[in-house]
């Protein structure tokens, strides 16, 4: 949508939309810029699905909420990216 907000489409079990904002700090700090933003917001929802149906996600949020309600994405993701 913009340089820091990006809408995602879920089609899973009903369709879903998210808008979520993402900082180039939080990109450089979770990605160490070893993958794309579209690449760590699409690994982000794949770990977000492997949790909770796309209903329960919320429908907008700073991508770092991600890990106030799951502590173990930022070394997941991290672990992804390297």
């Amino acid at each position: 949508m913009d340089k820091e907000i990006f809408e995602v489409t879920v089609t899973k079990d009903s369709i879903t939309k998210h808008r979520v904002k993402l900082s180039s700090n939080i990109y450089k700090q979770f990605s160490d810029s070893k993958i794309s933003e579209i690449e760590l917001i699409k690994r982000s929802f794949e770990f977000l699905l492997e949790r909770e149906s796309n209903q329960s996600i919320l429908r907008e949020f700073n991508l770092e909420t991600i890990e106030a309600y799951f502590p173990e994405y930022s070394v997941s993701i991290k672990n992804y990216c390297n």
